[in-house]
């Protein structure tokens, strides 16, 4: 039987992961609110010469929720402003089962993000279609729900592109990506579409969703995420560069375990 992510994450806590539950206070009160900076250099194809080091930020996964506390929406907020990076995206799932009561402060907590090249925003499984926009949008970000801008770095193009969370079909993709005359960096919350974005010559794709899989056990790893073609980190396919945040916040149960949140850096390089 295939267990379903929610379903492993479940069982890994009452069974697995209940053999370290003599440190598990430790780790339900702790660990799972030290967010770490992850930096990374990251090669794209076709990057110009010019926008070599060209440095994003990426936030995920926040679920600002009674799990999630403003504090961490506004401590990883800090944390990417601190590293100055000349471009910010917003990967999706801002709060959990799209809890309105949590929208307009998760907006407010992340108030502060501002970039040369701007604040861009994707929507999550999580986020609604109207709230949760207009609460970003209120803050002067861009939400890209199925949508793409070309933005002008360092006198070079850019095509910047996000897709909401259902938009799977390689025809409503290539639809958003169609006219794009610079290197592509799509946003999309799901590491799965992959798939899609190498065969359609997209050269970075920035996603979440996994978690990094939350609790990730020695030699066994994350379980609940195996399905996806990058759990966390960096990963390619074809001339498609991927990288995968580990995110924020925690959903199911407010427990992480070998898999701290965190915020990114990338740094583009030249493939």
């Amino acid at each position: 039987m295939i267990l379903s992510r929610r379903a492993a994450i479940n069982t890994l806590v009452a069974g697995g992961v209940g053999t370290v539950m003599g440190t598990g206070a430790y780790g339900l009160a702790y660990p799972r609110h030290q967010i770490q900076v992850v930096r990374m250099s990251l090669p794209v194809s076709d990057l110009p010469p010019s926008l070599e080091g060209l440095r994003i930020g990426l936030i995920t996964e926040l679920h600002h929720s009674e799990m999630v506390p403003q504090q961490d929406v506004e401590r990883a907020a800090t944390l990417t402003m601190n590293e100055r990076p000349d471009l910010i995206v917003l990967g999706g799932d801002y709060v959990t089962w799209g809890d309105r009561s949590y929208v307009v402060p998760c907006s407010e907590g992340l108030a502060k993000l501002s970039a040369p090249l701007g604040v861009y925003a994707a929507l999550g499984n999580h986020d609604d279609d109207r709230d949760m926009p207009a609460a970003l949008t209120s803050n002067g970000f861009t939400v890209l729900r199925d949508a793409r801008t070309t933005m002008s770095a360092r006198g070079e193009k850019l095509e910047l592109a996000g897709i909401r969370f259902w938009t799977q079909r390689p025809r409503d993709i290539a639809r958003v990506l169609q006219g794009a005359e610079g290197p592509i960096i799509l946003i999309a919350h799901d590491p799965r579409r992959l798939t899609e974005a190498a065969a359609l010559n997209v050269s970075l794709v920035l996603s979440g969703h996994t978690h990094g899989g939350q609790v990730v056990l020695p030699v066994v790893g994350a379980v609940a995420a195996r399905k996806f073609p990058v759990v966390a980190g960096a990963g390619f396919r074809d001339k498609t560069s991927m990288f995968v945040s580990r995110g924020v916040g925690t959903i199911y149960v407010p427990y992480r375990f070998n898999c701290p949140p965190d915020v990114s850096i990338l740094t583009l390089k030249r493939a």
